[in-house]
Formats: structure tokens, C-alpha cells, sequence
């Protein structure tokens, strides 16, 4: 594998690409390769809760699920936030049980993540997707223990590019999400704000996912 997409919606199924595909547990398909799987604060469904947290539960022991998410809380949905709060915890335990990583879909809601986080004592990693925030939360979030992933807002905002070159090597990860573009095309974009090659991007990239999914190296 050369590039990792550490968060997508759907596989670019190519041979030198791994894509952490993000599965729901109500829709879930078994011919995906690898994928994170979770209940989104946007599609909580109060009497689904139980029977969806039992399937994660069961898919996290497979090797193939490699993340809990995602996951998270959003205060601009209409579900309420005590909901999302008591859904999410529910799920950051089930990471700590399989010792998985989490990724998280967090909107106006950081402060509550990162105390969520601190009350549990969360042990796993947890990783903010999709980051599109100012220099000062990535700062708190590393500060913090979080990882950050970047993408769609990498390419749509070049205020972004000053927020990801502060951000340490060993603490970012690449994503799509939901974009058209190749997770290639993310990569080239990231490699000249950091001014590295895209190989040395590679390294870093492979390097976290060994450290993150308590995986091997990324083969090149």
C-alpha cells in the first residue's frame, strides 16, 4: 500500500490504496476490506440504539474493523446533545474494551470531547476528522492526546495550510471523506505545505498507522 485514506464513505478499491471505510451498523457491507463502524450523532435513533451497539460491539473483535466512528458530537443537529453525549460515551467504551482507535465527527463540540476524554479516562486513540478549525483548537487537541485527519477543508480552505504545518508529523493522518478527489490528491497538497516529498509523507503517514492501529507499516 502507498496511501492510507484514513476516513472515506466509499472504497477507490486500487491496489495501492487503503481506505478506512466508514460503515454504519444499519447498513452494514460485508465485502469491504477494511472499515471503521460506529452510530453518527446525526443518525441516532433512540429505540436503534441498543440493537447498533450490540453489532459494533460484535464487529469490533474481527481484525478487518479497524476503528470505532464515526462518532462524536455535533450541536448543530437536532438530536439532542445529552443523547449524543450518553450514545457517544457508550461507543469510546467499546473502543477501550477492543482497544480500538475511534473516529470522531465532532462540530462546535470540542471542549465536550476532550472532557468526555478525560472523565473516562480513555486509553485508545482518538482521532478528529475531517479538521477544519483554527491553529488554536488543533493546538488544545494535541495538547490533549488527539490525532488530527485532514482533507476536504485541507483543499477547499488555503487558510488550512498554516494549521496543518503546525501540526507534529506524528499526529495527522489524510482523509476524503466525501470529496470526488483521490486521497492522491490530498497527499500531494499536504506534502508541499509540509515542503517534503511525497515518499517522506508516505513514511510519516505509514508510520502513524503502525502506531495508531497497533499495525505493521504500510508496505511501498
Amino acid at each position: 500500500m502507498q496511501f492510507f485514506n484514513f476516513h472515506t464513505h466509499k472504497s477507490a478499491n486500487h491496489p495501492d490504496v487503503l481506505d478506512l471505510v466508514n460503515q454504519y451498523p444499519n447498513e452494514f457491507d460485508e465485502t469491504i476490506p477494511f472499515y471503521s463502524i460506529g452510530i453518527h450523532p446525526w443518525y441516532i435513533i433512540e429505540e436503534k440504539i441498543e440493537a447498533e451497539l450490540e453489532i459494533i460491539d460484535k464487529k469490533l473483535a474481527f481484525d478487518n474493523c479497524l476503528a470505532v466512528g464515526e462518532c462524536g458530537l455535533d450541536k448543530r443537529t437536532e438530536v439532542l446533545f445529552g443523547l449524543q453525549e450518553s450514545v457517544f460515551e457508550r461507543q469510546l467504551l467499546l473502543a477501550e474494551k477492543h482497544q480500538k482507535p475511534v473516529v470522531i465527527h465532532c462540530v462546535a463540540a470540542f471542549q465536550e470531547v476532550i472532557a468526555l476524554k478525560k472523565k473516562l479516562g480513555i486509553t485508545v486513540p482518538m482521532i478528529i476528522h475531517g479538521f477544519s478549525k483554527n491553529q488554536q483548537v488543533a493546538k488544545q487537541l494535541i495538547d490533549n492526546g488527539f490525532y488530527i485527519s485532514f482533507g476536504k477543508y485541507l483543499i477547499k480552505n488555503p487558510d488550512l495550510e498554516y494549521v496543518f504545518k503546525s501540526i507534529p508529523n506524528n499526529r495527522f493522518f489524510l482523509e476524503t471523506d466525501t470529496i470526488d478527489e483521490p486521497i492522491e490528491t490530498v497527499y500531494a497538497l499536504a506534502a508541499k505545505y509540509k515542503n517534503i516529498t511525497i515518499e517522506e509523507l508516505q513514511e510519516i503517514i505509514s508510520s502513524n498507522f503502525a502506531t495508531v492501529f497497533n499495525k505493521q507499516k504500510l508496505d511501498f
